[in-house]
């Protein structure tokens, strides 16, 4: 069973890159597949892309959830400009700079095919039109409406994650300026590496649906974030913590498993194709190692807290869908079950490390992303014969060599010159009505001095 990534000459036509599927199977080709085969895959693409769509109402829930009441609309507004953030920016380059075909400025590190999207010169770019270079595009197994649609969703989910990560003190315009820079021009340059391509392609790096270029990417601009803006007001006195609880656990849950449900899309439209035996088992290992992710962070924060944490048990739920992203076409049935076992225990200690380092992270998404993305990805040299560790290593290693500081410059930049926190009084009073001049729960928000 294979699975294919664009990684080919030319605009429009992309060749083939096999990755095979733990297990028996029979090979994908080169060859065009029949218009059935067509229609089939894209349909699946198409449904894959609406669950990834619904993964945005997912983020928004669990950060409103996991905040106070008081910053809800600033929640839900970031978390709606996100998405058209990321369409409009790639479309406009980001797409193309993934995607650079046979036009590298530097061979395997930095490409770029133009501005815009579209078919070819001299094909129409309408439907009218469009049907004319269909079989030139993938060999015939989706459209190329169909993979700029499907792979401009996971471009704004970068921005998502670090929407929460700074949430309740970050002003509305430096998050927005934030996420227009880094998803326009450095999510898509470091995703040219192995999906369109690049180094880490050539050396065999192997990240299925994007533990490291998704979730790792948006986790280490999340980093950035919380060093730069600091923690919130009242957060940490001396060295206590001072515990900032979140107003909606049943917003949270929801989200989640909006989350968990729009994963089918993430990891199952990353096959590519509607292959029925790929897609069922990348389905099955994805769904495996979220439900493992959920007994995982139960056991552990059960042990420490003395208690059954439900905040931790559904970001162990979340820790394992990241963790399984980078392998879950490679690794075995078992395999997935340790990768989400393993993330989540490792998020309960993540969340309660990173807290007594004094690194304020409301919603967890720096361990759910950038921990989990990490580990999920060596995962895949641990657990998959034909993966070198060390590969994966160095790909993990060269994504935050980059990511952190291009994340870092993009906010220091801002504070700089436009500023990227809220006054203390804004802060105190909610950046709902500080920011938006509303509020999420009108006459019955109150304010506190947290």
């Amino acid at each position: 069973m294979m699975t294919r990534k664009r990684i080919g000459t030319g605009n429009v036509r992309w060749v083939a890159a096999a990755a095979c599927l733990a297990g028996a199977g029979t090979a994908l080709g080169a060859e065009p597949v029949s218009a059935e085969m067509f229609a089939i895959n894209n349909v699946w693409m198409m449904v894959a892309t609406f669950l990834v769509f619904a993964m945005h109402l997912g983020f928004a829930t669990v950060e409103s959830g996991l905040t106070r009441a008081k910053n809800t609309v600033n929640i839900l507004f970031k978390n709606t400009m996100i998405v058209a953030i990321g369409l409009l920016t790639y479309a406009l380059l980001g797409f193309n700079l993934m995607y650079p075909g046979d036009s590298w400025l530097i061979p395997g590190f930095l490409g770029f095919s133009g501005f815009g999207i579209g078919l070819p010169e001299g094909v129409d770019a309408t439907m009218a039109g469009a049907g004319a270079a269909a079989f030139s595009y993938a060999d015939g197994g989706y459209t190329y409406w169909t993979d700029f649609l499907f792979q401009g969703m996971f471009a704004a989910t970068a921005a998502t994650i670090v929407s929460g990560a700074v949430a309740e003190r970050v002003k509305l315009g430096a998050f927005l300026l934030f996420s227009v820079v880094y998803v326009m021009f450095v999510y898509p340059f470091v995703g040219s590496w192995v999906w369109g391509g690049g180094w880490l392609n050539t050396m065999g790096f192997h990240d299925f649906a994007g533990s490291t270029l998704v979730h790792s990417v948006g986790g280490w601009a999340a980093l950035a974030g919380i060093l730069v803006l600091g923690p919130r007001t009242g957060k940490y006195v001396g060295t206590s913590i001072r515990p900032i609880m979140g107003h909606n656990m049943p917003l949270l849950t929801i989200g989640v498993f909006l989350l968990w449900l729009g994963w089918f899309g993430f990891n199952g439209g990353s096959v590519l194709s509607a292959d029925a035996v790929a897609v069922s088992y990348v389905l099955t290992t994805t769904s495996l190692a979220a439900a493992a992710g959920i007994v995982g962070a139960m056991a552990v924060s059960w042990r420490i807290q003395k208690h059954p944490d439900l905040s931790m048990v559904l970001n162990g739920c979340l820790a394992g869908l990241v963790g399984i992203t980078a392998g879950a076409d490679v690794v075995s049935i078992r395999a997935a079950v340790i990768i989400g076992l393993v993330c989540g225990a490792v998020a309960v200690l993540s969340v309660i490390t990173f807290d007594r380092l004094h690194l304020d992270d409301p919603v967890g998404a720096t361990t759910v992303h950038l921990v989990c993305g990490v580990l999920g990805t060596l995962f895949v040299g641990v657990f998959s014969p034909a993966h070198s560790i060390f590969v994966q290593a160095l790909g993990v290693l060269a994504y935050g060599a980059v990511c952190l500081p291009c994340a870092l410059v993009i906010f220091v930049v801002l504070k700089k010159t436009i500023g990227i926190r809220v006054s203390a009084e804004e802060e105190l009073k909610g950046l709902d009505i500080g920011e938006h001049g509303m509020e999420a729960y009108a006459g019955f928000q109150v304010f506190t001095n947290v």
